[in-house]
């Protein structure tokens, strides 16, 4: 197997670990704590609480879907978008990019298969200091998607790469 290969297959191993950390807390919140009630509230640290609350909209509960005809359209472009992610994932070539790329794409999967199921995102993370709450209340999936975009953007405005004939040309001038 090819490094690439390697890069692209733990980069699918990362968005399923992802989907799986994500359903599997989302059902501990709801089954295990029994918090199935917008609310209601599970205190695990002074700072951290497991608060359940639905989020019926993307980004920030924007674009909220307000109708059945919504709630399909929001499924359907945010899997338009995740198979977009997932192809150009299978297209990069660094490490680092593949690993985002991982990190949206796993997130992405897990917030479409709640609003598939039940018409919305199941969020439960509320980070706090007080009462003063610098985030909506979130979930993995939500984190997941936050970080890899940080990542990509933080790759594509620190990291430059030499295109390759500069890379060729440098190589050529050294053996001279």
């Amino acid at each position: 197997m090819t490094s690439l290969n390697k890069f692209r297959a733990i980069g699918l191993a990362i968005a399923a670990v992802i989907f799986i950390a994500d359903q599997w807390l989302k059902h501990f919140v709801v089954e295990t704590l029994g918090l199935d009630q917008i609310g209601e509230n599970y205190p695990l640290l002074p700072f951290f609480d497991f608060t359940r609350t639905n989020n019926y909209g993307v980004s920030l509960g924007m674009f909220e879907a307000t109708s059945m005809e919504m709630r399909w359209i929001l499924v359907g472009v945010t899997a338009v978008i995740a198979c977009v992610v997932a192809v150009w994932m299978m297209r990069e070539k660094a490490f680092g990019d593949i690993a985002a790329l991982a990190l949206v794409l796993g997130g992405a999967i897990g917030n479409i298969r709640d609003r598939y199921l039940y018409g919305y995102v199941i969020d439960y993370a509320d980070l706090h200091i007080g009462d003063f709450r610098p985030f909506l209340i979130f979930n993995v999936a939500d984190a997941a998607i936050t970080i890899g975009v940080v990542i990509i953007l933080a790759r594509a405005l620190f990291i430059r790469e030499k295109p390759e004939d500069a890379q060729d040309a440098a190589m050529t001038d050294k053996s001279s």
